[in-house]
């Protein structure tokens, strides 16, 4: 969990339709989450946890370039945030990869996104799992690296729970390896 910088606050509450407000709102409960309007300064891909929870590890572990990302933990989604008017990119890579994708919901002009406030705490409902720390740099590639990923993560948690239902225990996996087979000694 993180906390996002003073500039990453700057740069979020004036998404906000009052910034001031959002500004007053978390001087006074920084734990407070607000709603901001996507479309304008950022839009949001949204999936359900454990998939975002696996695309989350994956960005991170392969340096791909991703912005901020927060976690809902009642409705169970994980939101990336990507520069607005992103869709059309994001779509295209994503037909590129697949033609099934898996499901998820593009934020875009006319929604909003709930966000959680600069300090939340591990128990609140709303948390940051890459905070933001100032305006993201614009990247080109962001939309193609959350396609990707989401993808290649949708792929990997299908083949987890086939297996699963191969083996339901450690020991039907067990079970399922060939003998060894010991080499003739002559």
């Amino acid at each position: 969990m993180q906390r996002m910088t003073r500039r990453g606050m700057e740069w979020l509450s004036a998404a906000a339709d009052n910034p001031r407000e959002c500004q007053q709102i978390w001087a006074d409960d920084p734990r407070r989450p607000c709603m901001l309007p996507t479309g304008r300064f950022f839009d949001v891909m949204s999936v359900e946890q454990r998939l975002g929870m696996e695309m989350f590890d994956r960005l991170q572990r392969s340096g791909m370039p991703f912005g901020p990302s927060v976690v809902d933990r009642k409705a169970q989604r994980v939101g990336f945030f990507l520069g607005s008017q992103s869709r059309e990119t994001f779509t295209f890579y994503l037909g590129r990869e697949t033609s099934s994708p898996p499901p998820y919901r593009y934020l875009g002009e006319g929604s909003a996104v709930v966000v959680p406030g600069p300090i939340p705490l591990s128990g609140d409902r709303y948390q940051w799992l890459r905070a933001p720390t100032g305006r993201p740099e614009a990247n080109p590639l962001r939309p193609v690296a959350l396609a990707t990923a989401l993808v290649a993560s949708a792929e990997l948690l299908a083949r987890i729970d086939r297996f699963d239902e191969q083996y339901p225990t450690p020991y039907a996996a067990v079970a399922a390896l060939p003998e060894e087979t010991t080499p003739d000694a002559g």
